[in-house]
């Protein structure tokens, strides 16, 4: 099953940016546990993040903390970067998260993923929750939203429609090195002719919930493949492995008091800010590897490599 232009993607065209998702939209994603595309900047906005992004890289080659600027990208970015905390706000963005979850919205991490032109890394069929310690829960999704042109030779997401209504299945840790999850875990057997792919245009941008199946290949095209995931809470979401997790109330209130709350950044690798990262990371990651044979971290650090291992994400 492939994906082509559809009465849904044309609906996302002529809604424009904001406003939320159509009645017909949000019929299919609770049919299928994942939606695209969807607007949410427009192209010459999402030119600027992009440029915003790779001006980044330029200005931080040597990334504050003693880490690789790379590991701020890939695992909660939005602690440090400004950029990114602001992406995660974005009203158009909200206005369609909030169609599913509700207008009660707490970001859990923001994450750069940049495959380099001509990698061979993969992302293996997996799912988002299997190791977040949030249980099987209905109360979050990933946005992912494409700064770079995201096509199928660019190794864009594939879904499998449906599968989110599987409970969280067995997985088994591969560690393979072109494996860009941090335990190389995949789930066996997968009819890869149900996929569906996600191509996404600059600036626009997919939902999945976090137990649908979805994997993405490597990137053949002449261009870098640049992609922001945005995972979404709502405050009902309450960790069920570990103590309690982070995260960054972004819309409506927090009548739960199950997260520890942070503010956004205002200024890149604020000294408060990277003490923070490194007391979520240390959390985080005693969560991440519960359960593993192998050595797992949330964070492979490799200085220049943008093919790193990163946390169960969406690639």
């Amino acid at each position: 099953m492939i994906a082509q232009a559809s009465p849904m993607a044309e609906q996302a065209t002529e809604k424009g940016l904001g406003g939320g998702l159509t009645p017909q939209q949000l019929v299919f994603y609770r049919e299928n546990g994942f939606l695209s595309p969807i607007p949410a900047f427009t192209s010459q906005k999402a030119r600027a993040l992009r440029a915003s992004v790779e001006a980044l890289e330029r200005e931080y080659r040597s990334a504050p903390g003693g880490r690789d600027l790379n590991q701020y990208f890939r695992v909660n970015g939005h602690v440090v970067l400004p950029l990114l905390a602001e992406m995660a706000r974005t009203p158009a963005i909200l206005d369609a998260v909030a169609t599913i979850l509700g207008d009660d919205l707490m970001v859990w991490s923001v994450e750069l993923f940049i495959k380099e032109a001509g990698t061979a890394k993969i992302v293996s069929w997996h799912q988002d929750l299997t190791y977040w310690g949030m249980g099987e829960t209905d109360e979050e999704l990933t946005a992912w939203i494409a700064l770079s042109d995201v096509s199928r030779e660019a190794g864009c997401m594939r879904f499998i429609p449906g599968s989110y209504k599987n409970a969280i299945v067995a997985h088994q840790d591969t560690f393979d090195a072109d494996n860009l999850l941090s335990r190389g875990q995949e789930i066996a057997g997968i009819d890869e002719g149900q996929a569906v792919f996600g191509a996404l245009k600059p600036g626009e941008m997919s939902f999945h919930h976090g137990r649908t199946f979805h994997a993405s290949g490597p990137n053949r095209s002449a261009d870098r493949r640049i992609g922001v995931a945005i995972r979404y809470v709502t405050p009902h979401v309450k960790p069920v492995d570990g103590p309690a997790d982070y995260a960054m109330l972004v819309r409506g209130q927090d009548h739960n008091s199950a997260w520890i709350n942070i503010a956004s950044p205002t200024r890149p690798f604020e000294p408060h800010s990277l003490k923070l990262y490194e007391e979520i990371l240390a959390a985080q990651a005693a969560v991440l590897a519960g359960g593993a044979e192998g050595a797992v971290s949330l964070y492979e650090t490799k200085t220049g490599e943008a093919g790193s291992r990163t946390t169960e994400g969406s690639i």
